[in-house]
């Protein structure tokens, strides 16, 4: 079994390190160009993302260019052995243009067009926009695709906003018309005859503003699925030139951590690589490793969106940001451990904003490599020079991967319409800690997971875990059953099954269309108040061998039993004695229904039962512990295991009998490890986790 992918850039087949760089912010000071280049070597830094926002620099005026820096640029790269990720110039136009083509820039819900000036100020839908960018990203093609310093295209930077002009509302009209083809079709998805919302033409339909309509769901997702859509478009009109002039050249996008607006899984048949920025606020928890395992969990969406391909950590910050409430140094040794983190969840890069800090504006006090000082000397880039000193150490991890047992939903569309609906607790629903919940005893653990949307397969885990996955689209739920039937162990919660993709609500009895395989029927949900709670009590001899007690908090769901066996039951209220947790086999599978929302340890004891009964593999097969974690990055032949540590202090690790190597420091390791605080170790050791 192989689990090897090709390298991001065949041109550079080896762990990229490197950063954001904005030139052209220095080409008064050709020293400072000249300095950056030796640098760069002296931190083992072997590429940069270049153009970022270059557009003035790129075409000062209207069919004026000047390329002539980037030529010297990239030319001094290729001359020393650095490599570019050139960007398309998209975030940001020039003043010359939102004063010509005032069409080009957002117009706000409250209806006024913007200003000229920050980023993503710009309309997806505006015809000269996208003639515009078109135009630029064909020009650097022609000039620049084949050159020996470019490795792969950056498409803008950080896709996001929406806009409410002219054209967008006549393209969510036609987006609409194309998706219900008849206005009697949308009129019964968005359930119009509640408070006379009814449309006679799609030409009456605004798009959906605090000025106009706001309250009806099914507008409300459809409209997330529009700007997704248009976004989308707009970036595949951005790559139109790129591919045509040099398909060979490898195309990402930054996306961003846990960013609710966009589904980023509509842009994985665009894109060949993903890449995301990550800014975790380090040293600002009372548990670290809460934090960690949350960077974890987004490391694991952005290698599940390419079916486990390895992703690119496109941005972070190798000290503080400056836009956060407070910008935190990192301690010692927490860049390294934060920067394998990336690497241990399957990057093939490790890169920064920004690589010399801007003397002025808005991002001239975030974090760097190059400090204003201008050399070598500091503690940050020492930092980053051991991070390239250890990617250098790591080539035979490029392109390894990870097939995990274990996927967990994160339905971008069921995640909008959960937090859109009002009830049953309007500002307390918690969509994203419940994620966490699930998720962080499998990360304790060293059980790797996938985090999928609910259109994927499922027919390659063992174990699928679908929390409060209130919106069940079309053929979801027979999948599910299928999932179950085949041998598949299934993990649903309270609030699942309620909408379809409409936002309309089942009829005929919650949970829906996971009804059957769940063995339930939901009758009701309760609310607690804050601070209130119910108790959830382990049936004497239940099948999973919990016992004792755990807190109920917030939502307490009230179901009948359909086929299910009750593994606890209420303790209190006027629905004690109800089920609390149960168990349904359904074929060669079982499902389980989490009813309640329960405090810890509740799930890191089920999980842990849930891994044992079932045979799922960890990483090392030993007790880890509290905030360490280890990661797995295979090549079929053999495991490279990450093992890191995010307590607040030294650990001692005790491995299996398995022989290991140090990968970075090189010679046998015994079974029990030393992990300084904020310490990382890389073992490599024959394949057996996928064996």
């Amino acid at each position: 079994m192989t689990l090897k992918f090709p390298p991001i850039s065949p041109k550079f087949p080896q762990m990229l390190h490197g950063a954001d760089y904005n030139p052209d912010q220095w080409l008064d000071y050709p020293h400072v160009l000249e300095e950056d280049i030796r640098l760069m070597k002296l931190s083992s830094s072997n590429v940069m993302s270049v153009g970022i926002f270059s557009w003035a620099a790129y075409e000062p005026e209207e069919g004026v260019y000047t390329f002539e820096w980037m030529d010297q640029l990239l030319d001094r790269f290729a001359a020393n052995g650095i490599y570019a990720l050139l960007a398309t110039p998209s975030g940001a136009r020039p003043a010359w243009m939102s004063e010509k083509y005032p069409e080009v820039l957002r117009v706000e819900e409250n209806g006024i067009r913007n200003m000229h000036g920050a980023r993503h100020n710009h309309c997806f839908s505006s015809p000269v926009y996208r003639a515009k960018v078109k135009e630029m990203n064909g020009k650097l093609a022609e000039r620049y695709s084949q050159h020996p310093a470019v490795i792969g295209w950056h498409i803008s930077n950080e896709y996001s906003g929406e806009c409410h002009c002219n054209y967008c509302r006549e393209a969510f009209q036609n987006w609409l018309e194309k998706r219900y083809g008849t206005i009697e079709a949308l009129n019964h998805a968005w359930w119009t005859t509640f408070w006379a919302h009814k449309y006679t033409s799609f030409s009456q339909i605004d798009t959906p503003t605090y000025r106009g309509e706001k309250a009806v769901h099914g507008m409300n997702v459809d409209w997330r699925r529009f700007v997704t859509d248009q976004t989308v478009d707009f970036c595949r009109n951005e790559m139109e030139p790129l591919r045509e002039i040099n398909p060979e050249l490898p195309i990402t996008t930054n996306f961003m951590l846990d960013f609710e607006p966009l589904n980023y899984w509509k842009f994985t048949e665009l894109l060949d690589v993903i890449s995301w920025d990550a800014y975790p606020t380090w040293h600002d928890a009372k548990d670290q490793s809460e934090l960690a395992a949350w960077i974890g969990f987004n490391h694991d969406v952005f290698r599940s969106l390419k079916g486990g391909k390895p992703f690119m950590l496109m941005e972070s910050t190798p000290s503080m940001t400056n836009w956060q409430p407070i910008s935190k140094l990192k301690k010692p040794g927490m860049h390294l451990l934060a920067s394998l983190q990336a690497v241990a969840h399957g990057s093939d890069t490790v890169q920064y904003f920004q690589w010399r800090k801007s003397r002025g504006s808005s991002e001239k006090l975030h974090g760097a490599v190059v400090d204003h000082v201008g050399h070598e000397n500091t503690r940050v880039f020492k930092d980053v020079t051991d991070v390239g000193q250890a990617l250098e150490k790591l080539q035979e991890v490029v392109g390894t991967s990870v097939k995990p047992e274990v996927a967990l939903i994160n339905d971008w569309e069921n995640r909008w319409a959960v937090k859109d609906s009002q009830g049953p607790r309007n500002g307390g629903i918690h969509y994203e800690e419940t994620l966490k919940r699930h998720y962080r005893p499998l990360w304790d653990m060293g059980v790797p997971v996938d985090i999928i949307d609910s259109e994927c397969a499922f027919d390659s885990y063992k174990l699928l875990i679908a929390p409060m996955l209130y919106m069940v689209r079309p053929g979801v739920g027979e999948r599910i059953e299928e999932f179950v039937k085949n041998g598949g162990t299934f993990v649903a919660t309270y609030w699942s099954g309620i909408v379809n993709e409409s936002d309309l609500c089942f009829l005929e009895g919650f949970p829906g269309p996971l009804r059957k395989t769940l063995g339930i029927w939901s009758e009701e949900i309760d609310s607690l108040y804050d601070g209130e709670k119910n108790s959830v009590v382990m049936s004497e001899g239940n099948k999973l061998g919990l016992v004792g007690s755990y807190d109920a908090i917030e939502l307490c769901d009230l179901i009948h039993l359909e086929g299910a066996e009750a593994l606890a039951v209420y303790g209190d209220d006027f629905y004690a004695g109800r089920p609390a947790l149960t168990v349904n086999q359904l074929g060669e599978g079982k499902a389980y229904y989490v009813a309640s929302r329960n405090t810890e340890p509740f799930f890191t004891d089920f999980f842990k039962k849930l891994v044992e009964q079932e045979g799922l593999k960890r990483v090392v097969e030993t007790e880890l512990p509290q905030g360490v974690t280890a990661q797995l990055r295979s090549d079929g032949e053999f495991d490279y295991v990450f093992v890191l540590n995010f307590s607040e202090s030294a650990q001692h690790v005790k491995l299996d009998e398995q022989e290991y190597e140090d990968v970075l420091a090189g010679g046998k390791v015994s079974n029990e490890l030393e992990l300084p605080l904020n310490g990382v170790r890389i073992l490599k050791r024959k394949a057996s986790f996928h064996s």
